[in-house]
């Protein structure tokens, strides 16, 4: 069986993220997909953040929770994002190129939060759930 992975049908590993998913352009959603999920999967969760706002802002930038209950990623559930809103927020970064994560979890178990819910609740939740985890990242200039 081959390890659990996180992919966008829009751009590649460590490549351009396209500028129609950037926040002050189209803000496009991009179509993130899960591979070898594993079995005992029961739910799949989805942090997207930008930790080289760091330098720009003091702080590592959310612009995407999601989770949902199947082992799928069409129907979720998502949290609120630093830009203060309840979906996904696009690249923005105030100072030249940044890189952004995707990180995306299988878990063991369902989750009960409801929308609009914090990353510090999203962890909390998943907190001795996590089965795999895995990473995707691209990068993003004004």
């Amino acid at each position: 069986m081959s390890e659990f992975y996180i992919s966008c049908h829009d751009f590649d590993e460590g490549k351009e993220i396209p500028k129609k998913f950037g926040y002050k352009h189209e803000n496009e959603q991009p179509r993130i997909s899960f591979g070898s999920v594993p079995d005992q999967t029961k739910a799949l969760a989805l942090i997207m953040d930008d930790p080289d706002a760091m330098k720009a802002v003091g702080k590592v930038w959310i612009h995407w929770l999601a989770y949902n209950n199947a082992n799928d990623f069409s129907s979720i559930i998502e949290g609120k994002t630093d830009f203060g809103e309840i979906k996904y927020g696009g690249p923005a970064p105030p100072d030249g190129r940044h890189t952004y994560i995707f990180k995306g979890y299988a878990l063991d178990t369902h989750l009960d939060l409801k929308e609009g819910y914090s990353k510090q609740e999203l962890e909390d939740a998943m907190k001795g759930h996590i089965l795999a985890e895995a990473k995707l990242t691209g990068t993003f200039a004004p």
